[in-house]
C-alpha cells in the first residue's frame, strides 16, 4: 500500500453538501482511516478555508480559482483554464507521491512533461461534455445556455488528455463502458462514489411527507422540481418538501403557489439528514443518466421508501433497492400506496446486501489501492 498521495480537488470539499465534493470528502476520511497520508490541493472560489479538512489530511493547500471572463476566450475549457496554477505545479514537484486528479476540471497538469514519470490517477464524476450538454438543454438563461453549449464542445475536445493518466476510476458502469470504448488502451476501473453512509439505518414507523432534494442552483435539479410539481404534485395532495442549495427566484415563486409544497433553502447537513430519514418517500428524479447520483446512495443508507425514475439508477446495481417508475400515472398511484406502508425488514436486508457489497467506502479504497500492486 502507498504511504501518501496528492489529491487535487476542484473545490473545497467541506461542507460535503453537493455531489462532487461528497465523493472527495469521504475519500479523504477513508484514506485517513486506512493509514494513507493525504496532501490535499483544492481550488477555492466562494468557500472559505476549512479547518475540518486538517483532521484527515497531512497538508491542505488552497489555490484561488481565476474565474475572470478572459478565460472564456481560451480553447481550453473554462472549468480547466480557471484552475491553472504555477503554485500547484511547484507543490506537486516537491514530493514524489502519486497524484489523483478529481474531475476533468483539475487535469491541466496531467500531460505536463515535468510530471511524466509520476503515477497519475484520474477520478471521473461525469462524462463532462455530455453533462454540460444536458445542462444547456434545461437552462433558462440564454447567456448561460450559450456558455454551457460552448463549454461542452471544448470539454469533448479536451477529454483525450485523460490518456496521460495511468489509471482512471469511473463512478458508474455506464461511464466505465463509455471510457472503455473511447480509450481501450487505458486502464479504466469501476469504483463507485465515496459517501457518508457507513451502515444502513432506517427509521421505524411512517413519515407524512415526500422529499425531493438536490443542488437547486443546477438547472438539472430545478427543472426536475418543476416537472414533478406540474405532473405529479399538481394532481396529488400530499405534502412535498423540496430541499437544497441556492434555489433560483423562479422556483421560489412556483413553489409559493402550492400550499402543500414546502421549500427549505440551504439546509445544514444535519438538517438534511433528518429530512431524508424522516420522509416517508424520497422521490429522486433526473433527466440525464450521467455519473452516479450521490444523493441516491445517501437516501438508500438512511431513508425509507426510495422512488426513482429509471435514469436515476442507470449504470448501477441500485434498481433492486428502489421503486423504479417512469410513468406519471403509476408514480401517483405508487406514492398513494407507499404513504401507507412501512418499510419491511426484507427490503432493509436487501439494501444492506447490495450496498455493503458494491458501494462501501472500504471496498472502494481497496479497489484503488489494487492498482499500485
Amino acid at each position: 500500500m502507498i504511504e501518501a498521495i496528492n489529491i487535487i480537488s476542484f473545490d473545497v470539499p467541506f461542507p460535503a453538501n453537493y455531489g462532487g465534493v461528497i465523493d472527495v470528502f469521504y475519500k479523504l476520511k477513508t484514506f485517513h482511516k486506512m493509514g494513507v497520508k493525504v496532501h490535499l490541493h483544492c481550488f477555492e472560489y466562494g468557500r472559505e478555508e476549512q479547518p475540518e479538512l486538517e483532521k484527515y489530511c497531512e497538508s491542505v493547500t488552497y489555490y484561488k480559482r481565476k474565474d475572470h471572463w478572459i478565460n472564456l476566450l481560451s480553447s481550453i475549457p473554462f472549468i480547466v483554464k480557471t484552475r491553472v496554477s504555477k503554485e500547484l505545479e511547484s507543490n506537486l514537484l516537491s514530493n514524489d507521491y502519486p497524484i489523483l486528479f478529481e474531475g476533468l476540471h483539475t487535469c491541466y497538469l496531467l500531460n505536463n512533461p515535468k510530471l511524466k514519470d509520476r503515477i497519475k490517477l484520474y477520478r471521473e464524476s461525469n462524462i463532462e461534455h455530455k453533462y454540460y450538454s444536458h445542462l444547456a438543454k434545461s437552462e433558462k438563461s440564454f447567456s448561460k445556455k450559450i456558455f454551457l453549449r460552448w463549454e461542452a464542445r471544448k470539454l469533448k475536445r479536451y477529454e483525450p488528455i485523460l490518456k496521460h493518466a495511468q489509471h482512471s476510476f469511473m463512478v458508474s458502469q455506464t461511464d466505465f463502458h463509455y471510457f472503455e470504448m473511447k480509450y481501450p488502451k487505458s486502464n479504466n476501473h469501476f469504483v463507485p462514489s465515496f459517501h457518508s453512509g457507513f451502515e444502513v439505518k432506517i427509521a421505524e414507523g411512517k413519515g407524512d411527507y415526500v422529499l425531493y432534494q438536490g443542488n437547486l442552483s443546477v438547472s438539472e435539479n430545478y427543472e426536475a422540481v418543476s416537472y414533478l410539481i406540474k405532473t405529479v404534485f399538481s394532481v396529488l395532495d400530499v405534502h412535498l418538501i423540496v430541499a437544497g442549495l441556492n434555489p433560483p427566484e423562479h422556483l421560489l415563486k412556483e413553489i409559493e403557489r402550492h400550499e402543500h409544497i414546502t421549500l427549505i433553502s440551504n439546509p445544514e447537513e444535519e438538517q438534511m439528514n433528518g429530512l431524508i430519514a424522516n420522509a416517508q418517500i424520497n422521490f429522486l428524479y433526473t433527466n440525464q443518466a450521467t455519473g452516479l447520483k450521490l444523493k441516491l446512495l445517501n437516501v438508500l443508507y438512511q431513508g425509507r421508501h426510495c422512488l426513482v425514475n429509471s435514469k436515476m439508477v442507470e449504470g448501477t446495481t441500485l434498481a433492486a433497492c428502489c421503486i423504479v417508475e417512469d410513468n406519471i400515472d403509476k408514480q401517483i398511484i405508487k406514492i398513494k400506496n407507499l404513504m401507507e406502508e412501512e418499510v419491511s425488514p426484507e427490503i432493509i436486508e436487501k439494501r444492506k446486501s447490495i450496498l455493503l457489497e458494491n458501494y462501501s467506502n472500504e471496498k472502494n479504497f481497496v479497489r484503488i489501492m489494487e492498482v499500485f500492486e
